[in-house]
């Protein structure tokens, strides 16, 4: 049985990736550390852990009581949600288009699409708000979930297509075949081969939205339609503010994303490791 020779560079590279997940995983370990101590605790040993002098549970029951937390949280989760699946569906379709397809303008499609990735959507804000303005869409979750939408397609459809173009044209072509439609071909055969890349397209997105603060503030800042990041803000005040308080909340929103990152790290990191490959 052989064994693997561990060699200086194997060393330095674990060692840098290591580094690197520390100096990643520091502030969240701040953030969650210091919502379970008091304010005094916070600012004399913010690194320390909570012990039995420090604890302390104000800033959740705050973050309970004065803030409508559940309806900020459920607000990110519809927003997010939506976005993903509107990414993901007209994302892998548009995908699947231009890696099965060949038509006039297809290159010219997939050069506008590059653009989309290489242009910040954030530039075109005052356009995006007037369009919004225009068509009642001010303080709806729904603005949120078309900019979002529009944010996140030029990606998933880059990412999905060179693994569209892996899928084997023989199982396609059997498909059509035994009388498939370009539908079913698509939903039946295609996409359960690309899990892997549905999964990285859905974890890049996920959390640029989930955490986003710009939009939220300028599409939909009325308190029924707050996200949860916008939410957060309300404890934030120009002269106090309750660090307990936006440390938890802070500390709750960082919880679903890093759940979800959990279930969908193996997908996560096949659809890497295939596209680089590729």
């Amino acid at each position: 049985m052989s064994t693997r020779r561990v060699t200086p560079n194997l060393l330095a590279m674990h060692g840098a990736l290591i580094l690197y997940v520390l100096i990643a995983l520091f502030p969240v370990f701040v953030i969650v550390v210091n919502s379970f101590k008091s304010r005094r605790a916070i600012f004399r040993e913010p690194l320390a852990l909570p012990n039995g002098e420090s604890f302390s549970l104000v800033g959740y029951e705050t973050v309970l009581k004065q803030g409508d937390f559940f309806l900020y949280f459920q607000n990110s989760f519809v927003v997010t949600v939506a976005s993903l699946f509107f990414i993901l569906l007209f994302g892998a379709m548009a995908a699947f288009a231009l890696a099965e397809y060949r038509f006039k303008g297809s290159t010219i499609m997939a050069l506008y699409l590059a653009l989309g990735i290489m242009i910040p959507i954030r530039i075109g804000t005052v356009a995006i708000l007037e369009m919004m303005v225009s068509t009642g869409l001010v303080n709806t979750l729904w603005a949120l979930i078309l900019v979002y939408t529009a944010q996140g397609l030029p990606l998933a459809v880059f990412i999905l297509s060179e693994f569209m173009k892996g899928v084997s044209d023989d199982l396609k072509n059997a498909g059509r075949i035994d009388g498939l439609s370009e539908y079913a071909i698509f939903f039946r055969l295609v996409l359960p081969l690309v899990r892997p890349a549905l999964a990285t397209v859905a974890v890049f997105n996920m959390i640029p939205i989930w955490n986003d603060l710009w939009f939220p503030l300028i599409l939909a800042p009325a308190e029924e339609v707050k996200t949860l990041t916008l939410g957060s803000q309300v404890f934030i005040g120009q002269f106090v503010t309750d660090w307990n308080a936006v440390l938890s909340a802070l500390s709750m929103a960082i919880l679903p994303v890093m759940v979800l990152y959990v279930i969908f790290s193996r997908q996560l990191i096949r659809g890497i490791t295939s596209g680089a490959v590729k």
